[in-house]
């Protein structure tokens, strides 16, 4: 019950919040823009007004996204500054919410699973083709068992693999995810940044900072990028 709410109430945050509106700037009106404002401000075409950095345009929302990370259609709406915690916290709810369907399935799943009938005979010593025999004759009772399943057993086997088919995507994006905001960047940013030197600052501070930690607990962690630069200058 608590993993439904959270989902539920996560997926709502994320999909119908909006992602995050960049600075207004009035554009050709009075008072004029004054000087300094605009400074590392790019122009963009499909609005017809100036864009703050680290502003994307989206072409499915047809606005401008502050910190946009990328579109989602599964929510059918941008990940950006004002919805990208939720989006994370909708990951690691839907993903922990998998793991817990998988186990439950799992579980009665061998408690109405038919007797397993097979004959391995008596082994004396051990070598490799009778223990792939045996596991060849284990895997064989197995599917003859799967036959004798009833409508019940079918559905939890289903809903096993199902679920573990949806777990394996949304960790694979939430570990991208979480990759990235300790590195300090967005999807976007990183496509930007794809083959050049600079590289963003990698600590677990960026962490702290994105889920908004209310305890400065992070200074009791390692900064890595401060080994790092400390073996380059030994190095060097």
């Amino acid at each position: 019950m608590t993993l439904s709410i959270a989902t539920i109430s996560s997926f709502s945050l994320a999909a119908f919040q909006c992602a995050g509106m960049p600075p207004n700037i009035q554009w050709g009106s009075y008072p004029v823009v004054q000087k300094g404002e605009l400074e590392n401000y790019t122009f963009c075409h499909y609005c017809s007004k100036p864009k703050s950095p680290r502003t994307h345009h989206c072409i499915s929302c047809g606005i401008c996204i502050l910190d946009m990370d990328h579109h989602c259609p599964f929510i059918g709406n941008c990940v950006g500054a004002a919805n990208h915690r939720y989006f994370i916290l909708f990951l690691i709810s839907a993903v922990t919410s998998t793991i817990y369907v998988s186990i439950m399935s799992v579980y009665a799943g061998l408690r109405i699973w038919p007797p397993l009938t097979y004959r391995l005979g008596h082994f004396s010593g051990f070598n490799m083709d009778l223990a792939l025999r045996a596991m060849m004759e284990i895997f064989l009772s197995f599917l003859r068992s799967a036959v004798l399943l009833s409508a019940r057993g079918l559905v939890l086997v289903y809903l096993f693999v199902s679920s573990v088919s949806v777990q394996i995507g949304l960790s694979v994006l939430l570990w991208q995810q979480l990759c990235f905001i300790y590195e300090g960047k967005t999807y976007l940013s990183h496509l930007s940044t794809r083959g050049n030197e600079e590289i963003g600052r990698k600590d677990c501070q960026n962490l702290f900072r994105f889920f908004e930690c209310p305890y400065s607990i992070s200074r009791y962690l390692p900064n890595f990028s401060r080994y790092r630069k400390r073996h380059e200058m030994k190095g060097s």
